[in-house]
Order: structure tokens, then sequence, then C-alpha cells
């Protein structure tokens, strides 16, 4: 199958440091290259696949980030080639979608990476019917506005990208990894290992203004010695945070649609202790991968992180391997391309045939 993948304009795919959805693309792309797929892949400069690269920008508008004129551009190289596809899977935003739902051309699958927002689902409500949208957890796609139908698909990582470690560092420290941002709760995380009287090692993304900010307002007063910061590391750099940890601290105050923290975290077999919203339980099985915590209940996460420790690491990478790995991603994402165009995979074909020849006979 002839497949165009649409990554955001803003980072490299995969992503040098912080990119979720980058990261999401980058395993996607190359693993449907691997099950026998013609890919073309629309990313930024500077992205590494073994998809066809196409690119608009040389250096990714990182800065920039939502400006609409950079979407445009870069989404009307894949306007300009549509008919070149049998299928196309843009993960953009609303104006990708909003593109992708006017005029003609193959089937679009369009993936929401992020909250559904009044304003957002107003917009998806607006749309012509035609796209098939994806949701990234059941709990995200419950959050759909009324009548969308939406596919859920969990986001899927790169097992190697994360080793399993069977047991943590000697230090006995915790893991914070996200964004400088009040949704993650980094100011929560240090509040907790502070209490525990345990080490913290974060792993913090600062890039745009409001990060900044917050980071400047809120973190730098709370940072001391039994802090130790990674700022915008790679993703290597992440994956040793996590690796090494006792537990990865959650304590989200939004709603996650999905949660690749959580994921990668289990990966590395390193339980997480999370607020119980989004999609939080969707990942984690609370008291076997971790322990999901009634949201603002500060104490809730102490007591769990000092249970954590008792947790068999084998099986949260398990529960990762058999759930939300790459490949896992592939074959749902390939079963959706596949009914959005009409083709049907070759062994239904062989079923369907034995089962037409027994009628006959």
């Amino acid at each position: 199958m002839r497949i165009l993948q649409i990554a955001p304009p803003w980072f490299a795919v995969p992503p040098c440091g912080y990119g979720g959805i980058e990261r999401v693309v980058a395993n996607l792309a190359d693993g449907l290259v691997a099950a026998g797929h013609d890919v073309t892949l629309l990313a930024s400069g500077g992205s590494q696949t073994t998809a066809r690269l196409w690119t608009v920008f040389d250096e990714p508008p990182s800065r920039a980030i939502g400006c609409p004129a950079h979407e445009v551009t870069h989404w009307m190289r894949a306007h300009a080639a549509r008919h070149d596809f049998d299928v196309i899977h843009d993960h953009s935003s609303i104006l990708g979608a909003a593109l992708a739902a006017v005029g003609d051309g193959p089937p679009v699958v369009h993936t929401m990476h992020g909250p559904w927002e009044p304003h957002i689902a107003a917009a998806y409500r607006a749309l012509p019917a035609g796209l098939h949208i994806a949701a990234i957890s059941a709990d995200h796609a419950r959050r759909a506005p009324r009548g969308l139908d939406v596919e859920v698909v969990h986001n899927g990582i790169d097992l190697g990208r994360f080793p399993f470690r069977g047991t943590p560092d000697g230090q006995g420290y915790l893991a914070f990894v996200g964004r400088a941002n009040p949704t993650k709760g980094p100011d929560v995380a240090i509040r907790v290992a502070r209490h525990l009287g345990r080490p913290l090692r974060m792993a913090l993304k600062i890039n745009e203004p409001d990060e900044c900010r917050y980071f400047d307002e809120v973190l730098r007063p709370l940072l001391a010695d039994d802090v130790d910061l990674v700022l915008n590391g790679t993703a290597s750099q992440s994956a040793a945070v996590l690796g090494g940890a006792v537990a990865t601290l959650a304590p989200l105050a939004w709603d996650e649609p999905f949660g690749l923290v959580l994921a990668e975290s289990m990966a590395c077999g390193t339980p997480v202790v999370a607020y119980d919203r989004g999609a939080a339980a969707e990942i984690v099985v609370d008291g076997t991968t971790g322990f999901l915590v009634a949201p603002g209940d500060v104490d809730g996460l102490c007591i769990a992180v000092d249970k954590a420790a008792d947790l068999a690491r084998s099986a949260c990478h398990r529960r990762v391997a058999d759930h939300f790995s790459a490949s896992a991603m592939v074959a749902r994402y390939s079963d959706l391309y596949e009914r959005v165009t009409g083709r049907q995979h070759p062994q239904i074909l062989r079923v369907a045939s034995r089962m037409l020849a027994s009628v006959r006979g």
C-alpha cells in the first residue's frame, strides 16, 4: 500500500529530545516500511526514517509552534501529491484535518493527538464527513464531540529505545520526565520526593515561552541539591532517567490523552505512580505495574511510592510489550488503512476463499 504520513512541522522525526507525536510518527513510519508498505514521510529537516522523506523546512520551526502559515506551507506539499497515494495519515492539528477534509483524493486518517478543548471540538464538528479520525486512548475517544465517529489506536513505543532494567539504580531515586508545565505536575513531584527523603531526577523540556516562565517562577525556587536536572535532553538521556528509578512520578493535573512517559517508564521496568486521570488507567495496571491515586492526593502519592519498590519490574515491561509496542500500533493502523481503502489483508482473502470453496463443495 502507498501511504503518506504527515508529521507536524515543529520538530524532527524522531525528535532529538522531547516530542511525543514525533516519536510516535517515527515508530509508525518505520514499522510500516518493515511491514512491506511503500511509505513517504512528510516531516521537517533533520528527520531520520527508513521511509521516503519529504521536507519543506530545512530547520524545524520549533520556536513558532502553532503558526498557521508554517503549517499550511508544510501541509500543501502533501496536498499537491495526494493522488500518488492509497491513503494519507495526518498527525497535525485541526488545520491539517480541515485541509484533508475538503477536496478530492484518497482516504485520509487523522489522528487527534491533543485534548478536545471546546473550540477544537466545535471545529471538528464542523468538518464534512469522510475524514477517518483516530483517538489515542479509549478515554480520549469518550471525550470526542458527540456524534463524531472515532477509532481508538493506542500509541506505541520502540522498546529498543527504552531497554529493560531488572533492578533500579542503587541511589533509590524517583524520576520525572515531561514538559515544564503545571499540567504535568513537576512541582508536585519535587515535593513528594523531598517529603520522602528521596533524590529526584528530572528530564524537563523547556522551549516555549510559557514553559520558560513556569520554570523560572515556579520550579527554579524549588530546586536544591536533591534534584538532578536534565534540561532539553535527548531521548536516550530520558530513558536513562526512567530506567534507573525506583518509580516514575506522574502527578497529572489534566486528563492526558495517552501518556507516553508512562509506557516508556514501564518498558524500562520502572513502575509508575500517577494521578488517576485521562488514559492513565489504560496504561498502568493498579497494584501490578504501578499505582493510581485519586487526583490531588499528595499523601496517597507518597504512600504509593513506598509500595512501588515491591512490584515486579518484569510485569511492567511485559505490559508494554504486549499492548503498547510500536509493532502493536503498526498492526492496528494497518487494519484501519485496509478498512478505509477497502483493501483486505491477503490472509483474510485466503480465509474467505476457503469458506466459499467449502460452501460450494
